[in-house]
């Protein structure tokens, strides 16, 4: 059994090597709602926080805290209240964006039309590159669950995106 200052260190170093990755998938996950990205780590790092006096029985402390991820994503996406979104046009915006900027904001925006599990499917699949399995455990339901959800999901996305993305990739 770990000391008290030995078991904090161990995880203030997952914690930071960690929080970065996590944000990424969060902003995948959240449309590009860098706030909420934000939150979802912060409540991911406070669960694993709790667990980690136990993270020997973990296996994959990395594997586990993107569960956590997803699983909080998909709990906030359930509430009423998460269906809040900001206002779309600032008043003072910054100048013309650049073309890797523009396909990531068409990306993004394709991404949050998707339903809250079909968006965690293809960044399940797509992003963090996980099995049909591990996608299923992640998100209690089946493997056929996931390949169905993928399948429409991919589709979706191609009706969105139409040829937009053909034509920002080759302006870079």
């Amino acid at each position: 059994m770990r000391r008290a200052g030995e078991w904090e260190q161990a995880y203030l170093e997952f914690a930071g090597a960690r929080s970065r990755q996590l944000y990424r998938s969060a902003c995948l996950l959240t449309g590009g709602d860098t706030h909420l990205a934000e939150d979802l780590v912060q409540e991911t790092l406070g669960r694993m926080y709790l667990v980690w006096g136990r993270v020997a029985r973990i296996g994959n402390p990395a594997g586990y805290a993107q569960t956590v991820l997803v699983r909080s994503y998909l709990a906030h996406a359930r509430r009423r209240s998460s269906g809040e979104r900001p206002a779309a046009v600032l008043p003072d915006g910054p100048g013309p964006p650049d073309a890797d900027a523009v396909l990531r904001l068409t990306l993004l925006d394709a991404l949050r039309q998707l339903s809250a599990k079909d968006r965690a499917v293809v960044v399940l699949r797509y992003w963090e590159d996980r099995s049909i399995e591990e996608t299923a455990d992640v998100m209690h339901v089946s493997s056929a669950a996931v390949r169905t959800r993928s399948v429409r999901a991919l589709a979706r996305l191609r009706e969105l995106l139409g040829g937009e993305v053909g034509e920002y990739a080759a302006g870079r």
